[in-house]
């Protein structure tokens, strides 16, 4: 399918809508977080998707991955026990092992950066989430190639927040979360939050008689507090800590959810982290002073032959174990213009800033054919100075002009000797035209992404792949928001990105003396990227009681001129982890004040699971549904999640075997399948 007929075909069906709309409602005003200035979404000239709260709760929601599928063209892969590798629009990385990753997609929790660091993405006294697409180097910086995911909490001192939440559900799941505020003075306001999430998971472990060994056991508390100093001064301080103790049993040699490991492997991740946030109101505009640390302790391992001791006289014992120690610590200071320091008569705001990342992260792998454990350090560096103007040309035309320069410092060493560092400046930024027609709001821009080079650290990747370059990523969007009709909204964005020295994650296949493959994880440089497509949202309240919201995304992604690890040159190829279509639909039916039936579909078109081999995923459809009954503070709900038991996957390899009942002749697909059908019911006391 050509990209224009797709596009024009989205457009009609986007503006045909508009005819069944029938009388005036009243739409609430949406506000975006993730950007210099707090904005309604209908004015930001970026594609992006705000979750609220009630979408989360409705939707049972415990992790991002959970959220995911709400967004067009977002995905999301596994290979450990939640969904932390996200990609939006084709681009984002999938697994990381021995190799330090530049990540393509920022994941910030309020003022905490935790690129990289995807299963501390726990949502619980969550506000709203944010989904940009598209590059967010401006804001975001070298982790936002792709675009960024912002987990809103609850503001300290929020009214008619606090909450206490039950859920019990099949498969040993239950789960706990709650929030309060507290006011202590007129100028202080207290909050707390916890979490903890317990559930056996839907695989069984055959040998070891276990039903657990791909669990889920995460606990997580959240302290913040709001301190108005003056009404010119305030301070924000949060404290996260996260208890990350899952399983992580989730292949088998026959792809089913029996598996056969005598070591299962583990998902864990300790994290304590704390920020603070100075504003200060100045007669010229408000001043922002932000601080934050983050100490993570990171383990995650395999079963790496899936099987136990003596499963067949051909098989292998392999257990493969990485042990990191990350922390974080980033300042920024921003100047946000009032309105007394405008511009060019008074027609043009301002932000200007600069913001350090300092992060360190120490590895152990301890590994079964290694001859020792072998340990390494990771130092990246990023120091950036950005700006922005936003100018009225007219009174319904702005104009809006971004740069940031970051210079990226890194240095790698490890105990096999090999060292290496790397100094580089990059340039991004946004120019973007809107204009303000009726109630829609029509942009066109121009922003261009980057993320920094990198090394291959294992001490057998050849020498020609030791090294990869930084990767930069033009984006040319046009879209259009607003109100088609009475009742009907919708967001629509058609956008060309081309992507220069493309990061691309292969590997080398190495075959031990006993015949077992050995997979070596290496990134390297395509020449040329494109991802091009459209991305659709809808929301029409067709009757008083029943409202319909639709999002759907079209995504043509592919690479050119890329020679493979194996020597095979590939002159263009599909990318990984980009379905060419993605779809949500929601039906919610008020059938009278109390109670609410939800029906929600996702839809995902089959994509390659990696750019090194050729397995798939198959299209999926999941169905979910929640019935709903709230009497004065008091909410409960009855769900089912994938209602029908779809079987899917959410990561696959290929191009080997691990089969020793065929001595390892015949290259065969492994998968990791997604959760099954999950009944559960959920109280929610709102106090």
């Amino acid at each position: 399918m050509k990209l224009p007929k797709t596009l024009f075909s989205l457009s009609l069906l986007s503006l045909s809508v508009s005819t069944f709309a029938a009388k005036q409602q009243d739409i609430e005003k949406v506000t975006v977080y993730g950007d210099f200035h707090q904005r309604a979404l209908a004015q930001l000239s970026a594609s992006a998707s705000i979750i609220d709260n009630a979408r989360i709760q409705s939707r049972q929601a415990e992790h991002i991955e959970d959220l995911l599928r709400i967004a067009p063209n977002v995905n999301f892969a596994t290979g450990a026990s939640r969904g932390r590798f996200v990609q939006i629009r084709g681009i984002g990385e999938r697994s990381q092992y021995a190799e330090p990753i530049n990540p393509s997609v920022s994941i910030m929790v309020d003022d905490f950066d935790f690129t990289g660091l995807g299963a501390a993405a726990l949502l619980f006294d969550t506000q709203q989430v944010e989904i940009f697409r598209g590059p967010q180097a401006t804001v975001f910086g070298t982790g936002a190639l792709a675009g960024a995911v912002l987990i809103k909490s609850t503001q300290a001192g929020e009214s008619d927040a606090d909450y206490v939440q039950l859920t019990a559900a099949t498969k040993s799941s239950y789960r706990v979360e709650a929030g309060k505020s507290v006011e202590v003075a007129d100028n202080l306001a207290l909050r707390g939050a916890l979490v903890h999430n317990q559930s056996d998971g839907f695989v069984r472990n055959t040998f070891l008689n276990r039903d657990d060994t791909n669990n889920i056991d995460e606990s997580a508390i959240r302290l913040a507090a709001s301190y108005d100093y003056s009404d010119e001064v305030s301070l924000t301080v949060n404290y996260r800590w996260y208890d990350i103790d899952n399983g992580f049993d989730a292949f088998s040699l026959d792809n089913t959810r029996e598996t056969l490991s005598d070591e299962p492997g583990f998902d864990r991740q300790q994290t304590h982290a704390i920020s603070a946030n100075l504003l200060t109101r100045l007669d010229g505009g408000d001043l922002h002073f932000i601080v934050t640390h983050a100490s993570h302790n990171i383990g995650y391992a395999y079963d790496e032959d899936w099987t136990f001791d003596g499963f067949h006289p051909w098989g292998y014992t392999s257990f493969d174990a990485y042990y990191r120690d990350v922390d974080t610590n980033t300042v920024e200071l921003r100047f946000v213009s009032g309105d007394q320091w405008r511009l060019f008569n008074d027609t043009t705001s301002w932000v200007i800033g600069t913001r350090v990342k300092n992060n360190k992260e120490d590895l152990l792998r301890q590994y079964t054919y290694a001859d020792g454990d072998f340990v390494s350090q990771y130092q990246p560096i990023t120091q950036a100075l950005y700006g922005q103007l936003e100018s009225q040309l007219t009174d319904d035309l702005l104009l809006t002009f971004a740069l940031r320069a970051e210079n990226y410092d890194f240095s790698y060493g490890d105990n096999a000797g090999l060292n290496g560092e790397h100094d580089s400046t990059m340039l991004g930024g946004k120019l973007a035209l809107s204009y303000q027609l009726g109630q829609q709001l029509v942009y066109a821009s121009v922003s261009r992404g980057y993320k920094g080079a990198g090394i291959n650290p294992d001490q057998n990747v050849s020498t020609d792949n030791r090294f990869y370059d930084e990767e930069y990523n033009w984006n040319y969007e046009i879209g259009m928001k607003g109100r088609l009709a009475d009742q009907l909204t919708s967001r629509l964005a058609f956008f060309i990105m081309k992507r220069e020295d493309t990061q691309v994650s292969d590997y080398e296949l190495q075959y031990r003396d006993d015949g077992s493959a050995e997979f070596i994880d290496i990134i390297s440089n395509a020449d040329l990227g494109t991802n091009q497509g459209v991305e659709v949202e809808l929301s029409w309240q067709a009757t008083d009681n029943w409202n319909l919201s639709f999002s759907g995304g079209y995504l043509d992604a592919y690479y050119e001129d890329y020679t493979r690890a194996d020597g095979i040159t590939v002159t263009e190829q599909q990318q990984a982890q980009a379905p060419e279509f993605t779809a949500n639909l929601l039906s919610q039916l008020d059938f009278n004040e109390s109670i609410r039936w939800n029906v929600e579909v996702d839809f995902a078109d089959r994509y390659r699971f990696s750019d090194g081999h050729d397995v798939t995923a198959p299209s999926r459809t999941l169905v979910h549904t929640q019935l709903s009954w709230r009497i004065e503070n008091w909410e409960t709900q009855l769900w089912i999640n994938n209602a029908f038991d779809e079987t899917y996957y959410t990561r696959g390899f290929g191009g080997f075997s691990n089969d020793p009942r065929d001595f390892y002749e015949f290259d065969e697909p492994y998968y990791q399948l997604g959760n099954g059908r999950q009944t559960g019911v959920t109280v929610r006391y709102q106090f």
